[in-house]
């Protein structure tokens, strides 16, 4: 009887040992969307539709667009098209649509590609997951 009591005891321990344990819930946290990290305002995209439609522009060229970090705020093309910043628009054909953005110089080969910001990718609607096909100016002072 003593054993059985021992032995029933030993089991108990080896349970315990070898019990999967409870693990603590995952946090939970909500996936971001375009709208959370878009930190442009109406009315600077407006702005932005406005100058890209009534500034003067000369053509620097088509280039294809990746997605740029969304942790980078503000309207921009990082582009080996321009060797200094400046201002510029891009204009995308599938959506007819255009605005008006900061020329940021990119260490690459022309023809590349650039990067466009998210604000962009927006402003011009231009689907996230997409390269768009660009063409891109450079706005008159």
């Amino acid at each position: 009887m003593i054993l059985g009591v021992v032995g029933m005891a030993g089991c108990a321990q080896v349970e315990r040992v070898f019990a999967p344990r409870a693990e603590p819930a995952p946090e939970v946290v909500a996936p971001m969307t375009p709208d959370d990290l878009d930190a442009t305002t109406p009315a600077e995209r407006k702005a932005a539709r406005v100058e890209a439609a009534t500034a003067r522009a000369g053509a620097l060229g088509p280039t294809v667009a990746s997605l740029g970090s969304p942790a980078e705020p503000g309207l921009w093309l990082k582009t080996p098209l321009v060797d200094a910043p400046a201002r510029g628009r891009v204009d995308y054909a599938v959506t007819g649509q255009s605005v008006a953005v900061d020329l940021i110089p990119l260490d690459a080969v022309p023809g590349s590609g650039s990067r466009l910001s998210l604000a962009g990718f927006r402003a011009v609607g231009a689907p996230l997951t997409a390269l768009p096909e660009l063409q891109v100016y450079r706005l008159a002072d």
